[in-house]
């Protein structure tokens, strides 16, 4: 009995020890930014900090190692650390430049490996080229205050951006300054060299330390992907020619379908990431109902259609360039023109492409077994899409304006009709040319007498 008591105190004990140690152990949240500062590093720092907060975590460290990236997302995360009330730790391991300075002087505590380095904080176009006064004005001053804030050196901070502030002894004047880890530490911006984070640990006194490290999953990496210039282009690309192809050979079906799962995956992202608003969605909307009633609806091709092009090209470049509503004043330099011209290049180039490859394309089998078949009544006035070879040079009279395509009505029938001769009025007289799949290809009857 004796012993069976004693074997239980123990364990009682030990457990009341176990709970007494841990609730005085540190805990420290950590996570990577190991990429340009862009919506993807921002996405990042916005479910770390929260999950950190959540967690009820003592301190966050934020192991870095970049050459930039976007003013405006860097601003974000320098907000995003002077805003918490955890602890934050950078680790420069090993690059902290331009955007990564600033997100650095936001912290806390700033650690570097040996060999690494922090400044050369000038804003420059994608180019590299230095850009006007204006921005470096802007850069200068939130360097300084964010340097303020922590009670760091504002006018290190400004060398960063500003060549002409002098430090003999330091740099020469008219150089950027960029501080090595020796230097960094030297002049009070670091607290320490390490070589990993238990030295941080170590320095600031925590001898119980409780780990917790964020990872990405995989919807961060699938948002990666499609965000990329590239796969926004690409998705631009299957937009435009699903629609065009659409508008050439009504009721096809796949490619509007096409069209909308690219636009889903075009936006979806972007808005995640905070990029995307909700009118800029709005906008690239409206832009296609416009293009759709100058198509469908309105004779010609005027004012309405010109607007819908305009309105859709916005939408989908407003959506790739971070603004205030309009406001770019803190997006990438460069960014907006250069997303003009990767939506623009990008429908421009579908346009081409579906009118060197549309028929063709139509015409493969691979894309026949794709296409949905849609169910038409004959009592209401329609055929199967089955058409038959006895329709060639039958006669007809336009139901609605072929620009090309339409309706056409042939012995009290009505059938898709596309226009091989440009833009057809509502009832002229028309012939069958030839017929694809279930679309009817018609002249004017003039042209056939």
């Amino acid at each position: 009995m004796k012993g069976k008591i004693s074997k239980s105190f123990l364990i009682t004990v030990f457990l009341s020890l176990v709970l007494f140690t841990s609730s005085f152990a540190q805990k420290v949240y950590v996570f990577e930014l190991k990429e340009d500062i862009g919506p993807s590093a921002w996405r990042t720092v916005k479910q770390a900090y929260d999950s950190a907060q959540s967690r009820k975590v003592d301190y966050v460290l934020l192991e870095l190692n970049t050459y930039g990236g976007a003013l405006n997302f860097a601003d974000s995360i320098r907000t995003k650390l002077l805003e918490s009330k955890i602890k934050t730790i950078v680790y420069i391991n090993n690059n902290a430049a331009s955007a990564g300075a600033l997100i650095s002087l936001a912290s806390d505590y700033i650690y570097i490996h040996p060999g690494g380095s922090i400044g050369a904080a000038s804003v420059v176009n994608a180019q590299g080229e230095v850009l006007p006064e204006k921005y470096q004005s802007y850069m200068r001053g939130l360097m300084r205050s964010t340097a303020e804030v922590r009670n760091r050196d504002p006018q290190l901070a400004e060398a960063f951006v500003d060549p002409n502030v002098s430090l003999p002894s330091i740099k020469k004047d008219g150089q950027l300054l960029t501080l090595t880890s020796k230097e960094a530490v030297k002049f009070e911006l670091a607290k320490a060299e390490v070589m990993n984070r238990n030295m941080i640990y170590k320095d600031l006194n925590l001898t119980q330390v409780q780990e917790t490290v964020y990872r990405k999953g995989t919807i961060d990496h699938i948002i990666g992907f499609l965000i990329n210039p590239a796969v926004s282009g690409i998705l631009i690309l299957l937009i435009i020619g699903g629609i065009y192809a659409e508008m050439q050979a009504p009721g096809l079906g796949f490619a509007i379908a096409v069209s909308i799962v690219a636009a889903m995956l075009f936006f979806a992202p972007l808005y995640i990431q905070g990029l995307a608003a909700n009118w800029e969605i709005a906008v690239f909307v409206v832009g296609i109902i416009l293009i759709m009633l100058e198509v469908f609806v309105i004779p010609g091709f005027g004012i309405i259609g010109i607007l819908g092009i305009i309105f859709v090209t916005c939408g989908l470049t407003f959506s790739l360039v971070a603004n205030d509503f309009l406001d770019f004043k803190l997006a990438y330099p460069g960014m907006l023109f250069n997303s003009f011209l990767l939506v623009i290049g990008a429908m421009v180039l579908s346009v081409i492409l579906m009118v060197i490859f549309g028929k063709s394309l139509l015409k493969a089998p691979v894309f026949r077994r794709l296409v949905l078949k849609e169910e038409q009544k004959s009592e209401e006035g329609y055929t199967s899409s089955v058409l038959k070879s006895n329709l060639l040079n039958k006669e007809g009279i336009a139901r609605t304006v072929l620009r090309p395509s339409g309706k056409i009505e042939i012995e009290g029938v009505w059938y898709d009709a596309v226009a091989l001769d440009g833009f057809i009025e509502e009832g002229e007289e028309v012939y069958v040319d030839k017929h694809e799949n279930y679309s009817l290809f018609v002249r004017r009857k003039t042209e056939h007498a």
